[in-house]
């Protein structure tokens, strides 16, 4: 069996040996490009010191990377138990440095595990969760996020959606919520060839560090301006925030009720937010 640079068995041998093919249903699609993995660890920035969360590692390239990179404490959450032998032959070749949690990491509490040391999260998200596991880590605690950044892979137009600004076909409630209590940015593409088995769209690996200021405003209640403004984003907002005030709310902010939510700035939906 081939050795990779990291000491360890070439990620496709690995592979091919415990025949484990993507699952579908899980949102699987591995990487086994491990130049490609190191530079997704190197782009978030140094790991020395800090607790890195990876979400659905599979057969553990990214995971390799990270703790190639140096991460002193790498915590992987896995639901596919197929994965953890893997998993495991990993965890014997970096004493003490990995920690496989097996379960669903829609219900696992990250904060819980970092236990109050600096976190980040460097992952490849699974397709069919990524949005809204993105949402839970955004929504969890604004005031004291659990992490110091977040380098995630979507979808592209995902990672669209999460930078997007007003006017632009992309924005969203996402762009709204990402852009108030973080800054965003998409660093670059994956093509789909990158992947086992390859999905029909390109991927973006974009990174989110929290705002150190951010605009005065309520979580919830900017989430439920969001929802129905962008709820019926084709209408005028007068029509679409009617169960919240319609006119009366938008006057009252100095919004023209004639407008669609896709024009409205951050500062816009906050003091709409703030007016409720």
């Amino acid at each position: 069996m081939a050795l990779a640079h990291d000491g360890l068995p070439a990620l496709r041998d690995v592979v091919a040996a415990h025949g484990l093919a993507p699952k579908k249903a899980l949102g699987q699609n591995f990487l086994f490009d491990l130049n490609l993995t190191a530079k997704i660890a190197r782009s978030a920035g140094p790991l020395e010191g800090f607790t890195i969360f990876e979400i659905g590692p599979g057969p553990g390239g990214l995971t390799r990377a990270l703790l190639a990179q140096g991460a002193d404490r790498v915590v992987v959450i896995e639901r596919d138990p197929r994965c953890l032998p893997i998993l495991a032959a990993i965890s014997e070749h970096y004493p003490g440095r990995l920690e496989v949690v097996e379960g669903d990491a829609l219900k696992v509490d990250l904060a819980a595990l970092a236990d109050g040391a600096p976190a980040k999260v460097v992952a490849n998200l699974p397709y069919n969760v990524g949005t809204q596991l993105l949402i839970n880590w955004l929504t969890a605690n604004p005031e004291n996020p659990f992490w110091q950044s977040m380098t995630l892979m979507f979808q592209k137009e995902v990672g669209q959606r999460i930078i997007a600004t007003p006017g632009s076909n992309h924005y969203g409630r996402l762009g709204v919520l990402a852009g108030w209590l973080t800054m965003a940015d998409i660093l670059f593409d994956v093509p789909p060839q990158a992947f086992t088995p390859p999905p029909k769209v390109t991927s973006s690996v974009v990174q989110l560090v929290p705002r150190t200021t951010r605009l005065p405003c309520e979580l919830s209640k900017l989430e439920h301006v969001t929802q129905a403004a962008f709820g019926q984003r084709r209408k005028m907002l007068r029509q679409s925030l009617k169960p919240l005030g319609g006119e009366a709310l938008l006057t009252k902010v100095g919004i023209d009720p004639a407008r669609r939510a896709e024009t409205l700035s951050l500062e816009e939906f906050c003091a709409l937010a703030n007016a409720l």
